[in-house]
């Protein structure tokens, strides 16, 4: 079938699979620096706890068999290990089933690690990159010219990040429909960036440009993806320069990049690549497998299309436990006000009115107003970002800040990794608490006079002192540590 295969798209393949490898990489890499502290076996969340609580339909994967930390360890490294070898192409380098097995096992494993994520991995990405790994696995090798299906159904994902995207902004707050979102969007996002607060400060009327070119993008242009080149491409290119736009404007983990990547395997490439080296005809037995996953996946899509239409629209949403084919959407809602949980410890054992109490730094979330945000997309933050929820409602953090105070109280060595500052060098607190405070951007006028970025007020208490009782030995004049 000569229709099977699109030769000129053999550059858009190979630049989206190495783009799709890196991604893997930075999620990977952030799953083994992190999972400690978050859901290792003394982890706020422990991953035994939750296999034991639920059945092994709702969220198979590897840890079914058997889980420990050794070898989470082991999962989430050998993932590293996998993506390096996709981005050095040694998928290129094997018969085209060998190539496709390579590319299931980071999906495999990296779809073992979501299922036992519990709320630190329940963002929209988590299942975009696991719906993309799974088209990744049968857009075949150089061997072959890429399949048209294949690239197809990677199109409709792409159309359906986006649309869903613009869908739910019109639908969820009046500010996206009055171009104003962005008069508060930059200063109140999860985890602004190095630039946001330029962003902020940029003119009402630029703001209101940006939201009526994100609509354009958003709502117009994914029905593009759909035509014939050059026009597909074009309207690839603008997604990539829109996305390349909230880049510079904030961290959202790997979600933009691998909106980019996928927006990469729409563009053909053809008068820049030349002619396509030589590749055989797609043996019958592959043709099968894409046909047999074409329908697969247009099975699965019809609730997350009907999800689309539909006026209580969910996004980020899963409609099978493989994450194959999913909702999306981002900032359904926008915060016209910012607020953060400023966690703080002292080491005095009874709290009275002279109590010092020493501020805990986080890497990414504002905290020290004199701090610049930082960049660490798409390296992904999750206690960062929890945080920013647990201060929207303390009902985002009812399952796992009571065992964050409880490991600062111990002093517990992977989650103060996870921090970016330790007040308590030298042994934990006895007392922790946690409080609001509203956090706004300074104006020029103010950085230059205090040098701060940010301006805060304290709003309410989030957590009492909690504390840990003197154990015995220090009773005595000991120097041992004891638990809450």
């Amino acid at each position: 079938m000569e229709w099977f295969t699109a030769d000129g798209y053999w550059l858009s393949r190979l630049i989206f699979q190495r783009a799709l490898a890196v991604v893997y990489l930075v999620a990977f890499l952030s799953a083994a620096l992190q999972f400690r502290a978050l859901i290792g076996e003394r982890g706020m969340l422990p991953v035994p706890d939750l296999l034991r609580r639920t059945p092994w339909r709702a969220a198979p994967g590897l840890f079914r068999l058997h889980y420990s930390d050794r070898l989470f360890a082991a999962v989430a490294w050998s993932g590293c290990a996998v993506s390096v070898a996709l981005i050095a192409g040694l998928d290129g380098l094997l018969p085209l089933w060998g190539g496709m097995l390579l590319w299931a096992l980071p999906w495999v494993l990296y779809l073992s690690i979501v299922q036992v994520g519990q709320v630190w991995y329940g963002f929209g990405w988590e299942s975009l990159l696991l719906e993309t790994g799974f088209l990744a696995i049968f857009l075949g090798t150089g061997e072959t010219a890429a399949p048209v299906l294949v690239l197809w159904l990677l199109r409709w994902l792409l159309f359906r990040v986006e649309f869903g995207a613009g869908l739910i902004k019109m639908r969820g707050d009046a500010c996206w429909r009055e171009l104003t979102c962005l008069d508060f969007h930059h200063e109140t996002q999860p985890m602004p960036g190095p630039l946001s607060w330029f962003f902020h400060h940029l003119p009402r009327p630029v703001h209101r440009v940006e939201v009526a070119a994100n609509h354009v993008t958003q709502l117009l242009v994914p029905f593009l993806l759909f035509t014939p080149q050059p026009v597909a491409s074009a309207a690839a290119g603008l997604m990539v320069l829109t996305q390349l736009w909230l880049v510079l404007s904030g961290n959202f983990a790997w979600l933009n990049w691998l909106t980019i990547a996928l927006a990469l395997s729409v563009i053909d490439w053809t008068p820049l690549a030349g002619p396509p080296p030589a590749q055989a005809a797609p043996p019958l037995w592959y043709e099968v497998v894409v046909f047999a996953v074409t329908a697969l996946v247009l099975v699965l899509s019809y609730r997350p299309a009907r999800n689309l239409v539909s006026r209580r629209q969910a996004m980020n949403r899963s409609y099978d436990p493989l994450h194959l084919v999913n909702t999306y959407g981002a900032f359904g809602s926008i915060s016209r006000m910012r607020l953060e949980v400023v966690v703080e410890g002292s080491a005095d054992p009874v709290v009275h009115e002279g109590t010092e109490w020493r501020e805990y730094g986080f890497r990414g979330k504002p905290g020290d107003p004199r701090r610049l945000p930082r960049l660490f997309a798409p390296y992904h933050l999750r206690l960062d970002w929890m945080m920013w929820f647990a201060a929207l409602s303390p009902a985002y953090a009812r399952s796992w800040f009571g065992p964050f105070t409880d490991r600062l109280l111990e002093g517990d060595r992977d989650t103060l990794r996870l921090l970016g500052h330790n007040p308590f060098p030298d042994g934990p607190p006895r007392q922790v608490r946690a409080r609001v405070f509203r956090y706004r951007f300074t104006g020029l006028g103010e950085l230059r006079a205090t040098g701060c970025w940010w301006h805060r007020t304290y709003v309410r208490e989030f957590l009492r002192p909690v504390s840990r009782p003197l154990p015995p030995e220090r009773k005595s004049g000991g120097t041992g540590r004891g638990s809450r």
